[in-house]
């Protein structure tokens, strides 16, 4: 098995100070990964056995959906990816948005959308969608953010609109800040007015100056969809930030996907990643924008809030939000209202009314026919009564007496 972990954070200072954005990583090349020599892994990923992606392959499969990748860019070179690019463009300068220079876009772009390769088990789960590469940050490492070329909300901002301008159906946005951006909240709010949803990283605690939980942005917007991460265990673990803007969770551990141009490799072997959690519900929401166009944004969201896997059908929770999604059951779930959980869009739930209380009545109904029923019962007795008198009158008849001899 070919396997890397993930190397440190990529921990941006925002403009003005605001705030933080963070990734998960940059994939970093371990011994039996060389971003430099082309592997294949020929093995399917585990994330899609546990979504059960070939159930859900029998009705979607991301066909005719552009996904993008608001990232680091996505490497065009990498055999699973060439024929999945349309245009793309980079708001770094003098950067196209065709490469990746950490390999983050590039790995989250084949979980949603590799294409199947000779020799290799790696495949998105939509494999069928195609992905618009958005470069928004270069690198992670000091000099590139004294550059001013690292993660920046006026950058994923501009990023979202531009996605939204061309298209894209679903945006996926694996970064994240506790500070509330003006800039950010609006470019939610444009895409989602566009037909677009933006499903976007609830966080991850490790790689984050503010490791304390709470909302993170932009997934706490209420438009978007915010992704926890789980492990194999399909456990939320406490790397992946808790809090009220947790919507749902996908595997985040063990993630074979694409690796820079060389093939594939197997990332977050330990700890649990958000970013690639949200790959795979960006990938979910693709094969639900396919099936269910009408629906839009908000429609997607219900679909994958309501069939996620919960213990309590009817409420959520700040770790892993509504549950671990299930993309066959959202293509197939009836959103008549008569699925348990959060309310569908434009729809109220009932109040719980309790029944009125009633005293019980214990008096005797009327019977019509109760003097036929008197009547027959004296007659009843009158005849009892007749029957004892003729018996007692045998038993005390005094005997003849016998002549005396």
């Amino acid at each position: 098995m070919t396997r890397a972990r993930l190397a440190a954070a990529v921990v941006a200072g925002l403009l003005g100070g605001a705030g933080l954005v963070a990734t998960s990583a940059a994939p970093a090349a371990a011994a039996s990964c060389d971003k430099d020599k082309t592997t294949y892994v020929n093995e399917e990923p585990q994330a899609l056995q546990r979504l059960n992606a070939r159930f859900a392959w029998t009705l979607a499969t991301g066909r005719g959906v552009t996904v993008a990748v608001v990232d680091s860019g996505v490497e065009a070179k990498n055999a699973h990816l060439g024929p999945v690019l349309v245009g793309g463009r980079s708001f770094v300068p003098d950067l196209g948005a065709r490469g990746d220079a950490v390999g983050h876009g590039t790995a989250i772009a084949g979980q949603i959308a590799a294409r199947p390769v000779k020799g290799s088990g790696v495949i998105g789960l939509a494999p069928d969608a195609r992905i618009l590469p958005v470069r928004v940050f270069y690198a992670d490492d000091e000099q590139s953010r004294s550059a001013g070329v690292g993660p920046r909300p006026d950058r994923i901002a501009a990023g979202i609109r531009y996605a939204a301008d061309q298209g894209a159906k679903v945006i996926n946005v694996s970064m994240s800040t506790p500070s509330d951006d003006s800039r950010l909240r609006d470019s939610v709010a444009y895409a989602t007015k566009k037909g677009s949803l933006v499903v976007a990283s609830a966080g991850n605690r490790n790689v984050s100056e503010n490791k304390s939980d709470g909302p993170r942005y932009p997934a706490a917007y209420p438009q978007a969809v915010a992704v926890a991460a789980v492990d194999t265990a399909d456990q939320v673990g406490e790397g992946s930030i808790h809090g009220p803007h947790v919507d749902v969770a996908a595997p985040g551990t063990r993630i074979l996907t694409t690796f820079y141009a060389a093939g594939d490799c197997l990332l977050e072997e330990e700890a649990e990643s958000t970013s690639f959690a949200t790959a795979y519900v960006s990938a979910a929401a693709a094969m639900l924008a396919e099936r269910f166009p009408g629906e839009g944004p908000a429609g997607w969201k219900h679909r994958l809030e309501a069939t996620a896997s919960r213990d309590q059908r009817d409420t959520r929770d700040d770790s892993a939000g509504w549950g671990l999604i299930q993309p066959y059951e959202a293509l197939t779930a009836l959103t008549d209202g008569s699925v348990s959980g959060p309310v569908a869009p434009g729809a109220t739930r009932p109040p719980v009314v309790a029944a009125p209380a009633t005293r019980l009545d214990l008096t005797p109904a009327s019977d019509p026919r109760a003097p036929e029923r008197t009547a027959a019962t004296w007659w009843s007795l009158l005849g009892v009564s007749a029957l004892v008198a003729l018996a007692l009158g045998g038993v005390l008849r005094p005997g003849r007496r016998r002549a005396a001899t």
